[in-house]
């Protein structure tokens, strides 16, 4: 189960069931029961093992088939998706304030502006440079090394005809 900290929102205890999970997150009944049926998502609170038994999801297990789903709307391939599932389930630590974004092929993680890791590639860390701070940098730089004009030069200058 990928982890988030609900504690505020007092869901935490609260199950849902089958047809309540596939309005809330938008999916049928039948995609839910293949991701269940394969381990993609599995309900955490009850598995629903056996006939006449009900499936049980956590609001994180809401969570991680929501992200599944926009995932999937997103164009990832459902392997692609399996794998960054799982690789989000394996940090175990809470995942609030990460964004996931992709390209249809890949997919990353990001905590803040600075840390990006690709998921499909087992955490590989990739960096990232912020270009305003580039650019504040430079424009720093470049006016400490302008050549001061003296005061005759520059009164010269302001006194010039085309």
């Amino acid at each position: 189960m990928v982890t988030f900290d609900t504690g505020a929102l007092g869901l935490r205890a609260r199950g849902f069931r089958g047809p309540q999970v596939c309005k809330i997150v938008g999916i049928s009944y039948r995609q839910l029961d293949y991701w269940a049926r394969t381990e993609l998502a599995m309900p955490s609170i009850e598995p629903g093992e056996g006939r006449g038994t009900q499936r049980l999801y956590s609001f994180e297990d809401l969570v991680e088939l929501k992200l599944i789903k926009k995932l999937l709307d997103a164009g990832v391939s459902l392997h692609r998706v399996r794998d960054a599932i799982e690789y989000l389930r394996d940090l175990r630590e809470d995942l609030s304030g990460v964004t996931l974004v992709s390209d249809g092929v890949s997919i990353y993680a990001c905590r803040d502006h600075s840390e990006v890791v690709d998921v499909l590639r087992s955490g590989q860390g990739i960096f990232a440079i912020e270009i305003d701070p580039v650019v504040q940098g430079l424009r720093g730089s470049t006016v400490e090394l302008q050549p001061r004009l003296p005061a005759a030069e520059n009164r010269f200058a302001s006194t010039r005809r085309p």
